[in-house]
């Protein structure tokens, strides 16, 4: 063997042997590099990654002119995660709908585009928008006549739309992505009535003997199940094709014993439970009149705020673990932080802290979910949540004021 040959040898040993010790101390080791060091999933590793932004505004047009400047200090933040992540693929949730596009040019142009602190600059040349149940008025009044619940009527919530919401489209999502989105083929959800899932968990009037009595049969022929929508939205990763599924169902509270929002947001959850099982969303049918599920052999990730915690919260219980016991759901890894650990459990918080990704006032949850499916290898699961030892923990803060969102962005590393 040649001292050339034998030479390479040692640095290709000694390159592997070091990059296996820098893993197994990991990501705390790395203190202000962390972040940089796992900002590119190299190819042919796909980051796709989901983040509630907290960028809902109280009136339409709002967050359109917070974003014709890019000195805003909360989307500053969100920009700067967004950025240190780098994700391929990105859900937000909490963007209000702009149908011309321009809020999330301005996004682009005025934060994503223009380095935040030091980060580097990204670029989202794909990006998908359509429109949303939040704060559409339904055709017949939703609301019964008793005196509502949990919301304050001061928070403004349209109690006679399909979806939370002051105005159409408030509480909205957008993809953005590196790769071609397939617009010809996506399909959307947001129509499809909740009464036409069979065995749909409608609520029950708790005055009444008979089931399902809450919404009479007029409001129940035009309740949409999606309290925002649904969206398959596939995207051309070389030669390969992935469906992004993407969600937002209603939180499970502001209700009363009838519990007609956890059950809603169960029959949410459910709907993509259906959707990758096949031959069971033979029922299903999507804005364009198609019927059926997704393919047997499709690639897929889950993505979104499911507002479902698998043990706490107030989720009609095994809501989520429709998806996280599915047999299409790789789960080999679940997203995990040292910020979320530190901020610990909660009174009678049962789950592992280390995988919430949300922080409220009544506590912290695990709500927001990047779940792919088994054909893809999953690299790497992680939530951005810094703990407080850590430069970047100032994105995050810890609690009141928000300083970017009470979500944390969540994010996964597959591999075709």
């Amino acid at each position: 063997m040649t001292r050339q040959l034998l030479g390479r040898l040692m640095l290709v040993f000694g390159v592997t042997v070091w990059a296996t010790v820098l893993s197994s101390l990991g990501p705390s080791w790395l203190g202000l590099s962390r972040w940089g060091a796992i900002a590119q999933a190299p190819p042919p590793m796909l980051r796709v990654a989901t983040y509630n932004t907290y960028m809902n505004r109280d009136a339409a047009g709002q967050l359109l002119r917070d974003l014709s400047t890019p000195a805003h200090p909360q989307i500053q933040a969100v920009a700067e995660i967004i950025q240190r992540v780098a994700p391929d693929v990105l859900l937000l949730q909490e963007v209000d709908y702009d149908a011309s596009g321009r809020s999330l040019q301005r996004l682009q142009d005025n934060y994503l585009s223009i380095s935040q602190r030091g980060a580097a600059p990204i670029n989202y040349p794909y990006r998908y928008l359509a429109p949303f149940n939040t704060g559409v008025l339904a055709p017949v009044p939703l609301s019964h006549e008793q005196p509502r619940t949990l919301i304050p009527r001061n928070r403004g919530y349209a109690e006679n739309a399909f979806g939370f919401g002051m105005f159409p489209g408030q509480y909205g999502m957008a993809l953005l992505s590196k790769y071609p989105i397939r617009t010809e083929q996506v399909r959307t959800f947001q129509r499809f009535l909740w009464k036409d899932m069979p065995n749909a968990l409608l609520p029950s009037n708790p005055d009444t003997p008979e089931p399902q009595d809450w919404y009479s049969a007029e409001q129940l022929a035009v309740f949409r199940l999606s309290s925002k929508s649904h969206w398959d939205v596939p995207i051309e990763v070389g030669d390969r094709q992935l469906h992004i599924l993407a969600s937002h169902p209603t939180p499970p509270v502001f209700d009363g014993p009838e519990n007609r929002n956890g059950r809603r947001n169960h029959d949410e959850i459910r709907l993509w439970a259906d959707y990758i099982t096949p031959g069971a969303a033979n029922y299903l049918y999507d804005d364009q009149g198609n019927r059926g599920g997704l393919p047997a052999d499709a690639s897929f990730v889950i993505v979104g705020d499911q507002n479902a915690d698998p043990v706490d919260g107030d989720s009609v219980p095994g809501a989520i673990a429709q998806l996280l016991s599915h047999p299409r759901v790789n789960t080999q890894l679940t997203p995990a932080s040292e910020g979320g650990a530190e901020a610990g459990i909660n009174d009678d918080h049962q789950g592992p802290p280390e995988h919430d990704t949300s922080s409220f006032r009544n506590g912290n949850f695990r709500l927001d979910y990047a779940l792919p499916s088994r054909d893809l290898e999953l690299i790497n699961a992680r939530v951005f949540w810094p703990p407080s030892s850590d430069p970047f923990h100032r994105l995050v803060g810890s609690g009141d004021p928000i300083i970017s969102s009470d979500h944390r962005l969540v994010w996964v590393d597959v591999q075709f």
